[in-house]
């Protein structure tokens, strides 16, 4: 059964961590919407590593239209919520509709997907509390500090919450959370 689903991004967002997501769940038949703090044109942004160099780098990236300001999305029209890295979750953990949004969707236990740094927003909204969560390893201390519980995992499952590393987990992690949106499925 199809399902709507919502991105929340941002600029610095990791192009291939909104991507594969957007393109991936359309291919499984859902409808798939971009949210940002503003809707604009995003700009995206590829992270590599480099042999030598002590952090990933940062180059520009593919840019991509936001279908719906934060401040607009109503998120019972929602049936899931997904939350790519890049730097874009850095500046909209500061966003209260970000966080309202998030919340809402673990007060209902409906599905949320979140890779890399998209945990930073989950902190932020104060949902990881007692919940396992992966991220980029990096942020293992976020997870912690807001009072989760680090697994170092491509495709971390906790109940509604699928969560990854970083976009090479991109396959195992859009499976994972397939089969949650599968298994929330009204029956009948």
């Amino acid at each position: 059964m199809s399902k709507k689903i919502l991105i929340l991004t941002g600029d610095a967002a990791e192009t291939l961590e909104v991507f594969y997501p957007y393109h991936r769940l359309q291919e499984a038949g859902h409808e798939v919407h971009i949210g940002a703090p503003v809707k604009r044109t995003l700009q995206f942004v590829v992270h590599d590593f480099v042999d030598g160099f002590g952090t990933y780098t940062e180059k520009p990236g593919h840019a991509w239209e936001a279908d719906i300001a934060f401040a607009d999305v109503d998120p019972a029209g929602y049936d899931a919520i997904v939350v790519p890295g890049g730097r874009a979750p850095e500046y909209i953990r500061n966003d209260e509709d970000a966080k309202r949004i998030v919340r809402h969707f673990f007060e209902r236990n409906a599905p949320v997907a979140a890779l890399c740094h998209g945990p930073l927003l989950l902190a932020a909204a104060g949902v990881l509390t007692g919940r396992t969560s992966s991220a980029y390893p990096e942020l293992a201390v976020d997870v912690e500090t807001a009072g989760g519980i680090f697994e170092n995992g491509g495709a971390v499952v906790d109940g509604n919450l699928v969560t990854g590393r970083a976009w090479p987990d991109n396959g195992v992690w859009m499976k994972a959370f397939l089969e949650v949106l599968e298994d929330r499925a009204p029956k009948g």
